[in-house]
């Protein structure tokens, strides 16, 4: 840590803020900001590492996916979970599978360290994943509703619980076909805690996997992975649709 750092660090324990460490130090308010910014990430980072985890701020996702929770569940979670929910006008408005599901931490300082999972619960699991970043709770509330922009309801708050049998089902679906993860989901991994596996949603469409083929994908290899895990005839595909992936993605 350099000087400048860890003055920083030593006024602000002091419950200075940016403009009076800035005064106080004769550097520009910009500069505290960002050395607090670098501070809050490494400190994220480092307690991803040792797998410190810190509390649940908020966990959101798209309405799509709240909407595959078992309703019959004997889960209180579950039960209590869509007594809130808002109707969907239409279970099927996103006709590729795709949903997402954002995690926010609560850091120091204010600060919101975030990850985001954009899952095809219908074939390849978890398609896009983001590593911890740290926000602001401003910077969040813009971030979050940027993310869900390609999506027509607005996203459901939900639980740590829910927000994590999501996640894995997708993952454990995939992995079922054949499918590995994103590769940046190890990243995000240690973000979501450890699940007990006792909430799920269904995956697949009708039973059985639907490929639906994205911009960047590799349609050939991935339905003769398809092929060899559930046989010729036992998934169905759909090539040629359009890009919902986003700049965040």
């Amino acid at each position: 840590m350099t000087e400048i750092q860890q003055q920083v660090d030593d006024l602000r324990a002091l419950n200075l803020t940016p403009k009076q460490i800035a005064r106080k130090l004769g550097i520009k308010v910009s500069d505290v900001n960002a050395v607090l910014k670098n501070q809050a990430e490494q400190t994220t980072l480092d307690k991803l590492e040792k797998g410190e985890l810190d509390p649940v701020y908020k966990c959101l996702a798209s309405d799509n996916l709240v909407h595959l929770l078992p309703k019959d569940s004997s889960d209180n979670s579950i039960k209590n979970l869509l007594d809130n929910i808002v109707p969907a006008k239409n279970n099927g408005s996103i006709e590729r599978g795709l949903g997402l599901v954002v995690i926010a931490r609560t850091v120091r300082y204010n600060q919101i360290a975030v990850c985001s999972y954009l899952l095809d619960v219908w074939c390849l699991g978890i398609k896009d994943a983001t590593e911890p970043r740290t926000l602001d709770k401003r910077e969040f509330q813009e971030f979050a509703e940027l993310l869900f922009q390609p999506f027509p309801e607005k996203p459901q708050e939900v639980s740590l619980e829910v927000a994590q049998g999501m996640i894995f089902s997708a993952y454990e679906y995939a992995q079922s076909l054949g499918f590995q993860p994103h590769k940046d989901f190890e990243k995000s991994r240690s973000h979501l805690g450890n699940w007990d596996g006792s909430i799920r949603i269904e995956c697949g469409r009708d039973g059985k996997p639907c490929y639906v083929s994205g911009p960047y994908d590799s349609p050939q290899k991935i339905m003769e992975t398809l092929k060899q895990s559930r046989g010729e005839g036992n998934f169905d595909f759909l090539i040629g649709s359009e890009p919902i992936e986003h700049d965040f993605w």
